[in-house]
Parts: C-alpha cells; structure tokens; sequence
C-alpha cells in the first residue's frame, strides 16, 4: 500500500507534509519536494488570490523529480474564497488538493478536468465511503493523535476500518514523529503517512521562535483539546496562558448553542476570535501563548531544517 501513494504521486517517500494554518509555506514545502516527500499548504494561509496564484508558480518552478506539491481547501460555505481558489489552483495546477471540513464533489469534479488528484479528510467511516463515491483519489484519515482538529479512532483501528471497506489508498494523518511511527503506522495498512506538527519547529516555518521552541521543550503529556479556538475541539500546548483561560466554551457561549437560530453565528464568532488569537500567537511575541500542535511534538528536540526532519522520518 506504501507504493499506492509513492506512485499516485510520483514521490520517493510515502510521507506528505500536512499543511498547516499560518505554519505550511513555499520555502517548506519546496525543501520536501527536495526530500523526496510531498509538500502541502492551505489555501487559506494567502490573503489574496494573486498571493495564492504567485506561490503556485514558485512551487512549479522549485518542483524536482520524486517530489511533488498540492494545496489544502477548506470546501464548506465558512469559507468565502473557497470557490475563487478552486478556479486559481486550477487554473495554474498542482499534483493534488486536500479537501477538509465539507463537501469535496465540485472540487473532485474541476480537479479531475486538469488532472489534479483529490485527497479528502474524513474522521469515519461514513465519510469516506460517501468520498470515495464522489470519485476521490485517496483519503486522509484522521487519526485521534492528529494536530488541531482530529477524530475519535486510533490510527491503527481507522486504518484497518477504512481499508477493509474502501477501494481508495488511505492515508493515515497523526501520531507520526519519527522513523519507528512511519514503519508503525504503515504496517497497518496505509498506504502513508500525512505528518505536520514536526515540521513546525524547522527553520523554514514563518512562527516564531517562541512557537518553535515550544514544540521541543513541551511533549505529547503537553497537548489538550480546547473549544477556545473554532468551537470545534482542537488539540493545542497546554501554556500557562491556556490554563488561565481554560478549555472549556463559556456559559454564555454553551446557552447560546443550544439556539439553532443563533448557534451558527455564536460559533462564527468564536472562530473569529480564536483564529485572531492563533495567528497572533504563531506570528509575533505574544503572552496569550495559544499553539496548536499535536502528541507527535514529542520526538521534537531540536530546531531543524526541513531536510533534517525528513531524514528523522526515513532513516
């Protein structure tokens, strides 16, 4: 199965660099087509289309052999720039997309126009046999050891769920820090790894020092799921700034969830305020220290670059 996503993508390593909010750039994910991994970004992380069809081009010019590069869209109606993005990556190309958080059906249908691979990110199940139906690539399962917002399975019981009832490689996203998890998690069945948090403490990463230096002095005992951040349960280093302001929604916030009339626009607000929080977090000095990471932080000992972090996940 590890050759399923070798040769999907024409990599040397079964290894995609997940794309990270805010983290995930050109410069990183240009060091893991260099690698011989993949490289993704989220769309999201560019503010204009422009900035988004510029970094396009970068990457089409950095791309090397056995390296290969794509972009992460977020396909559900929160997202504005959603359709205006589909039509620029599109447009310009990349090897794949990685849908999360909505329906992928008209990216699935515009991509496959242009010959781009869709992966999408499901949590169960359910989800991935509606993908698979819709005509996706592969899946990225979603591990309950996964950075940010994860699901609910172990990676190895998702795996095996997922293979048993799916035609469509699966590959298996958190929990992965080092070589020994690489060979773990294949051994289950995926056909590879998606693998982010330890890429945050490399040199390329536009964050800060202090968030780097986070993810190597705070280990997997150090990360906590709060509602602080999107009203979805995210995953995120356990500061002091964290445990001052708690992990739990606010009173007021959970009496107003309980009105449908009102609860989508509560949340749109609490995703407001906690992205604000999170980005000010990793991108200047800050002591409402909010970081998102996952459990793999714990083979993070070092500030390293890009190269030297995929050489820990393949040697």
């Amino acid at each position: 199965m590890a050759k399923a996503l070798t040769d999907l993508l024409q990599i040397k390593h079964p290894i995609i660099q997940a794309p990270m909010f805010l983290v995930s750039n050109v410069a990183m994910v240009t060091e893991a087509m260099r690698g011989g991994i993949a490289g993704c970004i989220p769309a999201l992380n560019y503010r204009t289309l422009d900035e988004l069809r510029e970094a396009l081009r970068e990457l089409k010019l950095a791309k090397v052999e056995g390296g290969s590069f794509g972009f992460n869209l977020i396909v559900n109606k929160s997202n504005v720039k959603y359709k205006g993005q589909l039509v620029v990556i599109c447009e310009e190309g990349c090897d794949f997309i990685i849908t999360s958080l909505g329906s992928p059906e008209e990216t699935i249908r515009e991509a496959h126009k242009v010959g781009i691979k869709v992966f999408c990110d499901v949590t169960d199940l359910k989800f991935a046999k509606k993908v698979e139906g819709l005509g996706a690539d592969a899946i990225i399962a979603v591990n309950n050891e996964a950075g940010g917002h994860r699901g609910n399975l172990s990676p190895k019981e998702l795996i095996e769920q997922l293979n048993t009832n799916c035609n469509i490689p699966v590959i298996s996203a958190g929990g992965v820090g080092c070589k020994a998890d690489v060979d773990e998690i294949l051994s289950y069945g995926a056909a590879g790894v998606s693998v982010g948090s330890p890429f945050i403490a490399s040199k390329e990463a536009n964050v800060t020092e202090e968030y780097k230096q986070a993810c190597v002095d705070y280990g997997a005992e150090d990360i906590v799921m709060t509602e602080r951040i999107s009203g979805t349960p995210c995953t995120v280093i356990n500061t002091p700034y964290v445990q001052k302001i708690g992990t739990k929604a606010t009173w007021l916030e959970n009496l107003l969830n309980k009105n449908r009339k009102l609860k989508k626009w509560v949340k749109m607000v609490r995703f407001s305020i906690g992205m604000n929080a999170t980005k000010n977090a990793a991108t200047k000095a800050t002591y409402k220290t909010v970081w998102v990471a996952g459990p793999s932080i714990e083979h993070t000992d070092a500030i390293l670059p890009v190269e030297d972090i995929i050489k820990k996940l393949v040697d």
